[in-house]
């Protein structure tokens, strides 16, 4: 299942990143693409905000993952300077994903054999320098529920 929604500003792009985010659940796992500048941090930061954390969001570039509490633990991981899936070992990746909260990794195409599990796939491509497309793909049960629910609440396709 696909779901394609435009943005016109930054604003836009939080808004439908927290819609999404009222209707993730524990253990829900977003893999976030986009080249760099394409509003990565603002869809986390927006995830955040449907999740209801308070706490400021900003990207974990230097320190591989930032953890956040709202209504459920909220991950934010940022792969980019990872090389290896050994990395991913070694940062306890298994645990976050199998764990009780949402975990969200930008930069996750850099492996793609790892993550093989069900999860939602949300690319982010630059129409201009306001318009963003965002593509939202799953092919599992509950993630296929959450687009659809997106969809029928009202983002623009």
């Amino acid at each position: 299942m696909e779901h394609v929604i435009y943005t016109h500003s930054e604003e836009e792009t939080e808004q439908v990143a927290a819609e999404l985010g009222k209707r993730l659940f524990p253990g829900a796992v977003v893999l976030l693409q986009g080249d760099l500048g394409a509003g990565k941090t603002v869809f986390a930061r927006g995830v955040g905000q449907g999740l209801g954390v308070a706490t400021h969001i900003q990207s974990p570039t230097f320190t591989l993952m930032n953890a956040h509490q709202g209504r459920i633990p909220f991950y934010h991981f940022d792969l980019y300077r990872l090389e290896s899936e050994e990395e991913l070992f070694e940062l306890g990746m298994e645990e976050y994903l199998d764990g009780d909260g949402v975990s969200l990794l930008e930069w996750a195409e850099k492996f793609p054999e790892y993550f093989t599990l069900p999860v939602l796939q949300v690319t982010i491509e630059v129409l201009s320098a306001t318009k963003r497309r965002l593509v939202l793909r799953a092919d599992a049960g509950p993630y296929e529920q959450v687009i659809t629910a997106l969809a029928a609440g009202g983002t623009k396709r």
